[in-house]
């Protein structure tokens, strides 16, 4: 199904029946990538899972977009369907716009952070080398007499980028830009609902750190880390991510 937010066309299912239960999925996902926990759920409660403005079969944004410019959509796209209640699943980057949703909106009961991004990572000495490398070497060559720069300023930036950066292109690499130097500690202090935080020991993308940080800064929050699991703890820990979670919402489920 699609529904259509300021000109933005959004793909989305919505099965299930009960409590509502919105999922947002991370950078470079799409609805296919949150099926796992969508099938935990689909027995006791509606559940609606979108694919995010930018991925799968949705629109993308039309100007570079912040994690707040997505909280707003997301806002609508719940306005619209007329949600309420809501438990609300968040992802790496979907757990970003579920900050931002949980800590501005008065629409979530209960909040499930998976390996979420919205703090600034703590940099190893060798990044900012590679950084200001790649800068130096961008001003260089843009000082240089020749032809054809655009094409080959784009082989630089596939060389010097993250694998999501080296991935997207247009408006979608200038919204990554912003959305992962949004820092959202600010926010975390005004989430008052009960908040699950589940993180992989392993995880490299999101450090359990952040996981950490995130417990200390939201009021009525804990933090489970899953043994032997990276950034998609929810798949490589399947079995007892299904159990933590099913204990959580036990009192939604209606059991």
């Amino acid at each position: 199904m699609y529904i259509n937010i300021d000109g933005i066309n959004i793909n989305y299912i919505d099965e299930g029946e009960g409590e509502t239960v919105l999922l947002l999925h991370g950078w470079g996902g799409s609805i296919q990538t949150m099926m796992p926990i969508h099938n935990i759920l689909i027995d006791k409660f509606r559940v609606v899972t979108l694919d995010l403005p930018g991925f799968g079969k949705s629109d993308k944004p039309k100007l570079p977009w912040d994690s707040y410019d997505y909280g707003l959509c997301i806002y609508k796209f719940i306005k619209k369907l007329n949600l309420k209640d809501l438990i609300l699943f968040g992802h790496s980057h979907g757990g970003r716009i579920s900050i931002v949703l949980a800590s501005k909106y008065d629409l979530v009961k209960k909040l499930i952070l998976i390996n979420s991004a919205g703090i600034i990572p703590k940099r190893p000495l060798k990044y900012y080398i590679k950084v200001y490398s790649f800068k130096l070497i961008k001003k260089v060559y843009l000082l240089l007499p020749g032809k054809n720069k655009e094409e080959k300023l784009q082989r630089l930036y596939k060389k010097f980028g993250s694998q999501d950066y080296r991935d997207s292109e247009g408006i979608m690499r200038q919204t990554m830009v912003k959305v992962i130097n949004d820092n959202l500690s600010n926010l975390l202090p005004l989430i008052k609902v009960p908040t699950l935080l589940i993180w992989g020991e392993n995880d490299e993308d999101t450090p359990v750190y952040m996981g950490e940080i995130m417990e200390k800064l939201i009021p009525d929050s804990g933090l489970v880390v899953l043994k032997g699991a990276g950034h998609y703890s929810y798949i490589d820990g399947y079995e007892r991510f299904r159990r933590i979670v099913n204990v959580f919402l036990k009192d939604e489920s209606g059991e």
